[in-house]
């Protein structure tokens, strides 16, 4: 067995990038950006109101001037080419551009409007309330490196700037295959024996959430050549999970298919708990990987190195789960000579950390990772420890973790 570490830097190292494409850039959200993006456009492009108010000459204002003559009205959208000359002002509504002559734009809460007299009625600074032209954005600025998440914010940046589409790195596209003549459907009734097949579901719902494009090609029965065949089809992808059949059982197929196909094996087994006899090899750019057949191995076995294999392959640059150092609210079992993944809730308290794992941490209770918002990690050959040990806890997505709404843990409400 190999170290999670030396598993993941060899997973790492076996990944090529994959081709970039255009899309339209609603397309692009969650994807990662496969060239620097470089702004065709300032923004704002010209000089504009902040408020709703009046724009005036700012060195007036600081030398006492506090009536105006108002000239013209400009509201969002229309441009003003006459310049607004001294003892004038422009009445000015919120984004319209400021004419030429003005510099300043005191907030209409500051004034009295008399006919067409304007009186300032406080102080206002020369400068105010305009935003100044490229002050977001300037034209050759680069927005986001090759590599960047295009998330909401992201997407909303480019569209400001004219963005019509938009160079991403091409999606993976992930053959799942589980194993077993034991495995049946939901919908199909069980016969004694028989059980779920889960983990093309689990896997599934996992490579969606990583970017990929998942692909289900079934169930591979304890037969030789319907594994051989299956698993040819699933070599033509750029990743392929398997579930199950990686064991040393006297049906386990996989891993002499894969010899057959010419597929490179790179290790198998990790001193880990769950997910000891995960496999990984490749043939060509293809990523073959083989994780364990109990539902929560295999899930683990995902996040720990299929997620970030996936990630690397978009040219993503956060490939890993955020960790933090959390206290533990309950006792700590021993660990014999492997990591082990508990998995845990957190929750925050005050400006730390704290955990309790989910029940019984069997590799078979699914359950468990449902439950789950994060991986408790327990050192191998651990003593145990009572309440209060601080382990680190990989943060699963989508966990419901209680986390303060600001610093320091104090709440908005009462």
């Amino acid at each position: 067995m190999i170290s999670i570490n030396e598993a993941i830097d060899t997973v790492i190292g076996a990944v090529r990038r994959l081709p970039a494409e255009e899309v339209p850039l609603l397309e692009a959200l969650g994807r990662a950006a496969a060239t620097a993006i470089v702004s065709p456009e300032a923004v704002p492009s010209f000089d504009n109101s902040a408020m709703d108010g009046y724009a005036v000459r700012g060195a007036e204002l600081e030398a006492g001037r506090r009536e105006f003559r108002v000239v013209v009205e400009i509201p969002a959208g229309r441009w003003v080419g006459e310049e607004v000359g001294a003892g004038e002002a422009a009445k000015i509504m919120t984004g319209a551009p400021l004419p030429p002559g003005v510099d300043t734009v005191v907030q209409v809460e500051l004034t009295e409007q008399r006919g067409e007299t304007l009186v300032v009625t406080e102080p206002v600074l020369p400068g105010a309330n305009v935003r100044r032209a490229a002050e977001d954005v300037a034209m050759g600025d680069v927005l986001f490196p090759r590599g960047a998440r295009l998330g909401a914010a992201e997407i909303g940046l480019l569209a400001s700037v004219g963005c019509q589409a938009v160079a991403i790195a091409r999606r993976p596209r992930v053959a799942i295959l589980a194993t077993g003549s034991e495995l049946r459907p939901p919908g199909v009734l069980l016969a004694p024996g028989q059980i779920r097949n889960s983990n093309s579901f689990t896997a599934y719902g996992q490579v969606l959430a990583a970017g990929g494009e998942p692909v289900l090609l079934g169930i591979a029965r304890d037969d030789l050549g319907e594994t051989r065949r299956l698993l040819a089809d699933a070599l033509e992808h750029d990743v392929v999970i398997t579930s199950g059949g990686v064991s040393v059982g006297e049906f386990d197929f996989v891993k002499q298919v894969q010899d057959e196909l010419g597929v490179e094996r790179r290790f198998w087994g990790v001193a880990t708990k769950p997910g000891k006899p995960l496999a990984f090899g490749t043939r060509g750019d293809t990523l073959v990987f083989g994780v364990p057949g109990n539902p929560v191995a295999a899930m683990v076995s995902f996040e720990m190195y299929v997620r970030p294999a996936l990630l690397a392959l978009q040219g993503r640059h956060d490939l890993y789960r955020p960790y933090v150092f959390a206290a533990a609210e309950e006792p700590v079992a021993r660990s014999r000579d492997r990591t082990e993944a508990r998995r845990c809730r957190l929750l925050h308290r005050g400006r730390g950390w704290s955990f309790t794992t989910t029940g019984p941490q069997g590799s078979g209770i699914l359950r468990s990772m449902a439950l789950a918002d994060g991986l408790a990690f327990v050192p191998p050959e651990y003593p145990g420890a009572a309440p209060g040990v601080e382990l680190l806890v990989m943060m699963l997505e989508g966990s419901s973790a209680e986390r303060p709404p600001f610093p320091g843990g104090r709440s908005a409400t009462p």
